[in-house]
């Protein structure tokens, strides 16, 4: 009881290590948007990523670096997480806004539940489902600032429809990491992602850069190092890390620690103003997590070894 306790624990770090890198990337991807294309970036950072995950796996045994039966699953996580996610969730920012997007994304546990019960038979527990909506409405309470005004002038477009998309797709990579990483470590799973992911997005990159070019200079390469060291590479091991330990139900609960991450890095390094709201708002979604993962659904979940 007590192990699995530490290893519960130790999943929610890793999940809340994502998504705090991962708002870093959000701030520095809308600083860098007239500097490089969506998939472009999203190619370069994965690049670099790639280069780390080929290292670390070099020091695992030898049947975490080979693909087996599960090629097809790997193969679906790079389509989900590596190729699809980041281009769909930019394509719909680019019509709607990050408040939209923001409200759209606290979805993103309960689609994660569904897809899990309907894919992986693991279904949501109570206390995961009560989580989720604790977590969801303390994003709610957090973008309209406690003000029921603010959902009188709120609107809705296409773009927001294309974010759903992209919620959908990563609440399908979450889903499909869990069952790859039965079979395997979460380094394993997350580099043959990146492998398998990588020349695609490169392909795609080429064609976006005939209408997209590359603004260059020394902020631009640095920024690109980062976003391939930290983001991609220390956050997706780090989710899937979690994920592992945690199962994707009870990871995504955490996934709507990202907004409150983004207002806290708003606050020290642009300023920006905490309120009320953004208290009581990141203290549900504190809460909400981690009353969702005290309990999550009964499964073997494999001993990570990383």
């Amino acid at each position: 009881m007590k192990q699995e306790r530490i290893k519960q624990i130790v999943g929610i770090g890793y999940v809340n290590l994502a998504t705090l890198v991962w708002a870093t990337n959000m701030v520095l991807g809308r600083l860098l948007k007239d500097s490089m294309g969506p998939i472009t970036m999203s190619a370069a950072r994965f690049f670099i990523a790639s280069i780390i995950f080929a290292v670390m796996l070099r020091q695992q045994p030898l049947k975490e670096r080979r693909m087996d039966k599960d090629y097809r699953l790997l193969a679906a996580m790079a389509l989900t997480g590596i190729v699809l996610f980041s281009p769909v969730l930019y394509l719909g920012l680019r019509y709607t806004t990050a408040v939209n997007s923001t409200i759209i994304n606290g979805l993103a546990p309960l689609l994660t539940g569904l897809f899990a019960t309907w894919l992986i038979k693991e279904p949501m527990s109570r206390r995961q489902i009560s989580g989720a909506l604790v977590a969801l409405f303390g994003v709610l309470f957090l973008i309209s600032g406690g003000s029921w005004s603010f959902w009188k002038t709120a609107q809705f477009n296409m773009g927001d429809f294309i974010v759903l998309i992209a919620v959908a797709i990563w609440g399908l990579y979450s889903v499909i990491s869990g069952k790859v990483m039965h079979y395997r470590s979460s380094i394993s799973a997350t580099a043959f992602s990146t492998f398998l992911g990588l020349p695609v997005l490169c392909l795609l990159a080429v064609w976006e850069l005939q209408t997209i070019p590359v603004n260059l200079d020394v902020t631009l390469i640095v920024s690109i190092i980062y976003l391939g060291i930290v983001p991609a590479a220390v956050g997706f091991y780090a989710w899937n890390a979690g994920v592992a330990r945690l199962g994707p139900s009870g990871a995504m609960v955490f996934y709507n620690t990202l907004p409150l991450y983004g207002a806290l890095l708003g606050f020290i390094f642009l300023g920006e103003p905490i309120g009320i709201s953004h208290i009581i708002g990141g203290l549900l979604i504190v809460i909400g997590g981690i009353w969702g993962a005290r309990n999550p659904a009964k499964k073997e979940v494999i001993d990570c070894g990383d």
